[in-house]
């Protein structure tokens, strides 16, 4: 991703309603001159709303790409209502759009987190004292603001602004863990020992906090720019997982999947669909899996994914 095409951008809205409530506030951070620079507009009352529409679209037009935290379920569409609403095009049209909070909610286990909120993220690279009030209270000081005009109730509310864009510069590295559920990693040390798996894998880009997690069948640790993954071994054999469990069917007294297209011809009442739990087969994992890095990624694309996703299962 080019920083000179990506913009940061939050809004603050009267409502959560796109058809009945307006948006009062934008906020975007552009790279520009080897810095990031903040910008904001804000309607100083209701008929204003169409100038900031505006104002804002002609910023997005040389823009590749937009970053926000669940900007796909409401900013965007929030927006997209608005600029109907005044026949105005959309200025999304044509660009990516980078939702943080989709990208990063199947990391909520690996990061042990009960909620995702983005303050929740916020804490957990090192966000912990916000100065301005939260968005449900903007809405109040926003009406007193749009009533009495004061310039110290605006700058609360650009505060606030301001902060959740901060925030979420600071939330964007995190992304880098979700490389461990695409597959985007290199096998670098892979060894048995004691009937243990002992796997360390390069990853792209350093990861901006440590984070460890595992139960009964794995135990996983990330630093920088490296993951340590630790497999039980059953007699000396591995579980090898797939995603496309809808195309298995599982085989309960050989205690392995088959696809659908081979276990058709046997008989009924020993196969069922399969489901993630039991979409495996099993290999050993002897030297020749041990020295050879491309069986360790069919391994892992798949098997990692499921141990990520199933974490509390």
């Amino acid at each position: 991703m080019s920083e000179n095409s990506a913009i940061f951008y939050d809004i603050e809205t009267t409502g959560l309603s796109r058809y009945t409530a307006s948006v009062y506030l934008i906020g975007a951070v552009r790279y520009e001159k080897n810095q990031w620079i903040l910008y904001q507009w804000m309607a100083e009352n209701a008929e204003e709303e169409a100038s900031v529409l505006q104002e804002f679209s002609v910023f997005l037009e040389n823009a590749g790409y937009t970053i926000q935290y669940n900007g796909n379920r409401f900013d965007q569409p929030f927006l997209e209502e608005r600029y109907r609403k005044y026949k105005m095009d959309s200025p999304f049209a044509g660009k990516t759009s980078v939702d943080l909070y989709q990208l990063l909610k199947p990391c909520q286990s690996l990061l042990k987190l009960a909620r995702m909120k983005q303050p929740d993220l916020e804490k957990l690279v090192g966000i912990h004292n916000r100065k301005y009030v939260d968005g449900g209270q903007c809405i109040r000081l926003y009406r007193n603001f749009v009533k009495k005009q004061l310039p110290e109730i605006g700058t609360e509310v650009m505060g606030h602004n301001e902060e959740d864009l901060r925030g979420l510069g600071k939330i964007f590295p995190l992304l880098s863990l979700r490389k461990l559920y695409d597959g985007e990693y290199c096998p670098k040390q892979c060894e048995v020992i004691n009937q243990e798996l002992k796997m360390t894998l390069e990853l792209p880009a350093a990861v901006p906090i440590n984070v460890s997690c595992g139960n009964t069948s794995f135990y996983l640790t990330v630093s920088d720019q490296e993951a340590k993954i630790l497999v039980h071994l059953n007699e000396g054999k591995l579980r090898q997982y797939y995603r496309n469990y809808k195309d298995y069917e599982y085989i309960s007294g050989e205690d392995t999947a088959m696809p659908k297209s081979i276990s058709k011809y046997m008989d009924k009442s020993l196969r069922v669909a399969a489901t993630p739990q039991t979409c495996y087969t099993w290999f050993r994992c002897d030297e020749s899996f041990v020295n050879d890095p491309v069986k360790q990624m069919q391994y892992l694309t798949h098997t990692l994914s499921f141990f990520l996703d199933n974490l509390n299962k």
